[in-house]
């Protein structure tokens, strides 16, 4: 049978530099919008109907702006030239 050998690989769960600069702004933002994601998630499967209806209503109004935006830059007089 195989002997049990003891590994040493020198990884204890914390990293031996503590991050700098870019990366320790970034946990604390990284925390943050894991806490803000479970709590939409968990508000989410609480109320599945009220979600849905939600991004639905954002769907509607999203569509509405694109199709306004996109009317009124077909009608502006600088594309009159080329027509």
């Amino acid at each position: 049978m195989a002997e049990k050998q003891d590994l040493n690989a020198g990884f204890t769960g914390t990293p031996v530099e503590q991050p700098e600069g870019l990366a320790k702004a970034a946990q604390p933002a990284a925390s943050g919008v894991k806490r803000e994601v479970y709590a939409v998630t968990s508000g989410a499967r609480d109320h599945p109907h009220t979600a849905s209806a939600l991004l639905l209503s954002i769907g509607i109004v999203a569509f509405g702006l694109g199709y306004l935006l996109g009317r009124s830059s077909a009608e502006s007089p600088a594309r009159a030239y080329w027509r």
